[in-house]
Order: C-alpha cells, then sequence, then structure tokens
C-alpha cells in the first residue's frame, strides 16, 4: 500500500466524513479510492447505526443530550457522509434552539437533514420549507394572506439558495406571498406532558393563491413552484457549489462577501456548478465529481478544522466511544466553548468558518482538549499506536520515532520547522525501546518510560499548529 495512496484516503475521510482509526483507514484504502468515494455518495449501500440502541442509551430531551448523539453518530457511523451532510446542511440552513427552545423539533431538523441531505436540490429545500423549526425560526408561521412575512422568502434567497444580487425586492415579496399558509401544529405543551414533535401544516385559508411574478416568471404560484424555479437558477448552481467547495476543499471568505469577492478556485466553482446543472441539483452527482477532483485531492490540510471536526477527529484518534457509554453531552459542551454550539448557531448565516474559529481564547481551548484526550495511555487508540510502533523493532532512533507517529497520528504533514522540534525532543531521550530489560540509557523501567514518551509525543503533535488543519 502506497503512503500517498493512505494519505489521499485519509483526506477524503477528513473531509468525508471525520476522520478515521488506523484500522478503518487501512481497510478503506485496500477498496480503493474510487470504490469508497461510491460508499460515500451512495450512503445506502452501508449499514445504519441501530436507532434501537441509541434510543435505549442515548434516550434524552435537553439540548445536550440530543448534540452528545449526535457525535457519537458522528463517530461510529458507517455513513460518515450521511453525518457529514447533515452538518454541512445546519451550518447552511442555520437554525437555532435559542427561539423555538424545543430540542426535539431541533433533533427532528438534523434526522431530516440526514435523511434528505444526500437527494437534490428540489427536496431538500422542500423539506426545509416545511420543517417546523425553521418555520418558527424565520417566523413563517406568521405568514399569512393579506399579512405576509418576508424572513423565510428574504433567507431562502439570500442565503439558502441564491445569494445577494440574484434576485429583487419584488421577487422576495413574491416568494413570500407563495409560502402563505405553510405552518405547523402546536404540539402539546412540554410540560407536565413531555416533548412532543410540531408537525407541518398546509392552511389552504391562509394562503395567497393569486398570480405572482418570480425572476421573470408569472404564475399563481405556491411554495413548491418557487422552489422549483429557484433550483433550475444558474446562481443557485453557483452559491450551493461555493458552500460546498468551502466546506468540504479549501476556506472561503464569510458568506456575506461573497457578492463582492470572487471564489478563489473558480475553475472549480464553475465544475461543480455544471455538476448542479446537468444533475438538476443532484446531491451524490455533484459529491462524486467533487471527491473525484484534482483540486480535492489536491487540497489537503487548507481547510482549519471546525470544532466538531476537532473532537471528532482526535475521539476517533483515541478509539473512545466506539460503543455506547456515559459522557457524550460533554463533548456538546466542549464544542461550544470552542465556537461551535450545535443545534443553536449564532445567527442565520451560521458560523463563521476557516481562521475565525481560532482566536486566543479558542485555540487554546482546542489543543487544551486535543492534549488531554491522548496524554491517556489506556485509550485503544493510544495502545494501538504503542503497539505499532513496538512492532517497528525493539529500538527506534529518534528521527524514526517522531515520522512514525505522524504518520500513524494522520498521515500528517508538517514543516520543516514543527518536524525538527519533534526530533530534538525525540533526540533529549534516546533510542525509542520497549524491551522491559531496560532501555537505550541504561534505564531500568525502558517499556514503562518509552509508553510516556510516546504519550508526550502524540501530546506534541496534536498541540502543533499542523494538526489544527484538515
Amino acid at each position: 500500500m502506497a503512503d500517498d495512496d493512505l494519505g489521499l484516503m485519509a483526506h477524503l475521510l477528513r473531509r468525508a466524513g471525520f476522520g478515521a482509526s488506523r484500522q478503518e483507514l487501512e481497510a478503506y484504502a485496500q477498496q480503493g479510492y474510487d470504490q469508497v468515494v461510491e460508499d460515500l455518495v451512495e450512503p445506502e449501500r452501508c449499514p445504519p447505526l441501530d436507532e434501537d440502541i441509541l434510543q435505549r442509551y442515548f434516550g434524552g430531551e435537553g439540548p445536550e443530550i440530543r448534540v452528545g448523539t449526535w457525535i457519537y453518530r458522528m463517530i461510529n457511523s458507517r455513513r460518515p457522509l450521511e453525518e457529514k451532510m447533515a452538518l454541512f446542511w445546519h451550518h447552511v440552513f442555520a437554525t437555532g434552539y435559542s427561539k423555538g427552545e424545543h430540542a426535539l423539533a431541533m433533533n427532528n431538523q438534523i434526522d431530516m437533514f440526514r435523511r434528505v441531505g444526500m437527494s437534490d436540490m428540489r427536496e431538500i429545500l422542500l423539506e426545509l420549507s416545511k420543517d417546523p423549526a425553521m418555520i418558527y425560526w424565520l417566523d413563517n408561521n406568521e405568514n399569512r394572506k393579506g399579512e405576509p412575512n418576508e424572513n423565510y422568502g428574504r433567507e431562502l434567497l439570500e442565503l439558502f439558495s441564491m445569494g445577494v444580487g440574484n434576485y429583487t425586492e419584488d421577487d422576495i415579496k413574491n416568494c413570500a406571498r407563495a409560502f402563505t399558509g405553510w405552518t405547523f401544529a402546536q404540539p402539546v405543551p412540554l410540560y407536565p406532558h413531555g416533548f412532543y414533535a410540531p408537525q407541518f401544516v398546509f392552511h389552504a385559508e391562509d394562503h395567497d393563491d393569486g398570480e405572482k411574478t418570480f425572476l421573470g416568471q408569472t404564475g399563481p404560484f405556491n411554495g413548491d413552484d418557487i422552489i422549483d424555479i429557484i433550483v433550475a437558477q444558474p446562481a443557485t448552481a453557483g452559491f450551493i457549489s461555493r458552500h460546498l467547495y468551502n466546506f468540504f476543499v479549501a476556506d472561503e471568505p464569510q458568506v456575506p462577501s461573497w457578492n463582492g469577492s470572487p471564489p478563489q478556485d473558480p475553475a472549480a466553482i464553475a465544475i461543480l456548478s455544471h455538476a448542479y446543472m446537468e444533475s438538476e441539483g443532484s446531491m451524490p452527482h455533484i459529491l462524486r465529481t467533487l471527491f473525484s477532483s484534482d483540486f480535492f485531492k489536491a487540497a489537503r490540510f487548507q481547510k482549519v478544522k471546525s470544532p466538531t471536526e476537532l473532537i471528532t477527529g482526535v475521539l476517533k484518534l483515541v478509539g473512545a466511544y466506539r460503543t455506547p457509554t456515559p459522557g457524550m453531552p460533554h463533548y456538546a459542551r466542549a464544542a461550544k466553548v470552542m465556537g461551535q454550539e450545535l443545534l443553536n448557531p449564532p445567527t442565520v448565516e451560521g458560523w463563521h468558518t476557516g481562521p475565525e474559529w481560532i482566536d486566543g481564547g479558542m485555540l487554546t481551548e482546542r489543543i487544551n482538549f486535543a492534549v488531554n484526550e491522548v496524554g491517556d495511555a489506556t485509550k485503544p487508540g493510544i495502545q494501538t499506536i504503542i503497539q505499532r510502533l513496538q512492532a517497528e523493532g525493539d529500538s527506534l532512533a529518534p528521527e524514526h520515532f517522531v515520522d512514525k507517529c505522524l504518520d500513524l497520528v494522520g498521515p500528517l504533514t508538517v514543516t520543516e520547522s514543527t518536524r525538527d522540534y519533534l526530533v530534538r525532543f525525540a533526540q533529549s531521550g534516546g533510542d525509542l525501546v520497549f524491551d522491559p530489560n531496560g532501555s537505550a540509557n541504561g534505564a531500568a523501567n525502558g517499556a514503562s518510560d518509552s509508553t510516556d514518551r510516546v504519550v508526550l509525543m502524540l501530546q506534541l503533535i496534536v498541540a502543533a499548529r499542523e494538526y489544527q488543519f484538515a
């Protein structure tokens, strides 16, 4: 197995999923890149998680419990792109718990993204427009004939599909009129009965069925018709393609600046837009095109990991939470401290990504989290790394020790200065020796000492600048 093949597979799984353990990575590499891409973009080819197990061990109504369960899915799903796309759409169609304070409605929205997020743009926007959490978030429950509320219609065009500059104020008004009557039935009160899901309803008496002109077309449009028109627009193809590029390939400027700042790789956006238009917005086709492209394969370590990506990648590395285990809500809180409170984006724009994930405080939280997690030599992933190092021979020279750790953590590419620092640290302890009879420098506790040195080396690696990038 070529090292470069393994590095490319690791790149794919970091972007199309949440990383992979070394055993998973090698198993994927045996399948071949193209085969893995097919399994990713056609998730039904792989078995789903056992929902009964999730309900039994992770049942609960609070947002942190819901987020903890989602992180467990991210770590363990055999359909990693399905979960990654749910996270993608949660960012693009940002909806916050802070307004509705209904964890089940938010959880059901993520379930909806999981269910349709790999379908096509028409189905995705249609399901979004019927989602009670979104309806309440953007006030479409107050959108009635003769008293239109434009919040959802405006954001549908500005942030969810086409982007600023591709529609008029009249288009917004007529879009809003088309979605009048799209609301939800108020669920049973939360207390004392528990949590019940709100359901989408259409109130025909509140719907404006008059003639509307939208993006140059005229008719008695309803919401379905508006979505059909939106999905067919080249502007939608370009806007969604840039979102996909920003999420899966390389960090772009923040969304509000897109109208005035061109993409950093216009050719890549053109390729993705063409895939969108020729497939009528089919996500599997677009994503297959993206993951098979040269621009994707060349974009290793060009994205700052989101807090969720950092947390799940570290947990994959240390082999934690591969079976139901108490403690998952802790990781919901960890992501929040790092700036990404899942189920509660800060605004309808979602999170600001890329370098904005890292400021002084959040960087400290990120590094401390990673260092603490890899600091436990009893965790299965750390034990696997130690066993792999032992298999290299009774004694590892410092440079070999460093390179092998970088390989087993990633493979992770670091700058020459970072590697030099790691090598100097390794040299300070001499050769790495697991012989229980002694170490190269004469110590009586060679095996124990070397285990400690491996843990310290791994902590230095995950604290390095390069580890912050996917």
